[in-house]
């Protein structure tokens, strides 16, 4: 969809995506009838080497995938495995209107904003009323909730999100153990509320398994191996990521933060940049861009990125917090301490743990504080804590004891790549 329009050809929208052959087409629906028009591009001559047409009905239409899908994979003579065919033809009548809703769903969680996560579980809720044997919609409900409880939000707290995250993958696995996406739902969960940390490879690897394709997969993955301190790995899963799924914003952000966990910050950059320019407004290539920025100590810079990403993000903490760490490894102390005041503040009526805060402490050279705050991220089990053995922003607290201690309570290796 991010060429509907575009005066682009065949060729240049090939290089983008790094794709041999492009899929043109049109969709037309009229009451529960659907037409598809199809076309297979070769990218280098831009010729059309298969075109056809098909009139369905639209409660056919995962069928109706399959059979396209099966046609190109003919036409370009892909030799498919039997675990591939096999997903492409034992597709079940689907009703089209959970169809839709779950597509709705996925939208509003791609935002990845607390707002689009709460759309998301209303709309895969309606998904699963309409279709309780919805394994697809189970999965997605379990990512809303995940990432929902992943984050410093309003609307449930983290110990309520992430066990209702767990049953839902749980019961998608329960009408299909071969859903790649329940899977990876359930990976995620164990590895960033429970830390099983080989539970949760397990699972990642058989989602892997089930679908070597599945963008969400690698890029997932890719943070288990990041904090287990496995940079280079982590990386090339990003880079699996990103070629399942080229346009991706949230896997070109996730690409940035491995890389400034890594100590590439001009890398880390460029891939906050591409980001930026297919969405200017995406608040987390403007957090990502601002960490590199703060890598490469170029402050004014930095403090403009988070800045901009708290005007996308109606003064998100986590981005207040790193803007006041900027401020504080700037030089500005009291504008640093004005910024940590207010999340304080705010803190007060909220249920989680702002881990954040961390950080700011730590620029601010107030150890015992950083530690405290830990500690009380510890006991809610935040998400923010797998990664502090890599996190730069955790460098003033290395070699004190109290952070080894932790490190090992989370099941995080003591000796892990740091900048």
């Amino acid at each position: 969809m991010q060429y509907k329009g575009a005066k682009k050809n065949a060729r240049d929208i090939g290089r983008e995506l790094g794709a041999d052959y492009l899929l043109e087409g049109s969709v037309r629906r009229d009451g529960e009838r659907v037409r598809i028009t199809a076309q297979l591009v070769l990218v280098t001559d831009q010729s059309h080497l298969w075109a056809r047409e098909y009139d369905r009905n639209l409660r056919d239409i995962l069928a109706l995938q399959s059979e396209v899908a099966g046609a190109i994979a003919q036409e370009i003579e892909l030799k498919l495995t039997s675990e591939e065919r096999a997903r492409l033809t034992s597709r079940p009548a689907l009703d089209p209107e959970a169809y839709e809703l779950y597509l709705k769903g996925r939208y509003f969680w791609n935002k990845r904003s607390e707002d689009g996560f709460v759309k998301a579980i209303g709309y895969f809720q309606q998904a699963i009323a309409r279709d309780p044997k919805y394994a697809q919609a189970y999965a997605g409900l379990a990512d809303a909730y995940a990432l929902l409880g992943s984050l410093p939000n309003v609307e449930i707290p983290r110990n309520e999100a992430m066990p209702k995250a767990k049953a839902a993958a749980l019961h998608a696995l329960q009408i299909d153990d071969s859903l790649a996406e329940a899977h990876t739902s359930l990976a995620f969960v164990q590895m960033q509320y429970e830390w099983d940390w080989p539970g949760s490879e397990q699972e990642f690897k058989r989602g892997l398994e089930l679908n070597p394709n599945y963008a969400t997969a690698h890029q997932w993955y890719a943070i288990w191996l990041m904090a287990q301190g496995k940079p280079a790995a982590a990386l090339e899963q990003e880079r699996m990521a990103q070629e399942a799924d080229p346009l991706s914003l949230i896997i070109k952000t996730d690409t940035a933060q491995l890389l400034v966990c890594w100590g590439h910050y001009d890398e880390a950059a460029q891939q906050a940049q591409r980001a930026l320019e297919i969405d200017a407004n995406f608040t987390l290539a403007h957090l990502y861009l601002g960490n590199a920025q703060v890598g490469k100590q170029d402050y004014p810079a930095a403090i403009a990125e988070f800045q901009k990403a708290l005007a996308t993000s109606r003064g998100n903490t986590w981005v207040l917090a790193e803007l006041a760490r900027a401020y504080a490894l700037a030089g500005e102390r009291r504008k640093s301490e004005d910024i940590l005041k207010d999340i304080l503040h705010g803190a007060k009526n909220r249920s989680d743990v702002p881990i954040e805060l961390v950080a700011v402490y730590a620029a601010l050279g107030e150890k015992d504080q950083a530690f405290a705050w830990l500690e009380k991220a510890y006991q809610k089990r935040s998400g923010g804590l797998i990664l502090i053995g890599v996190a730069p922003e955790c460098q003033p607290l290395r070699g004190d004891p109290r952070f080894d201690n932790l490190l090992r309570r989370v099941d995080l290796p003591l000796a892990t790549a740091s900048p």
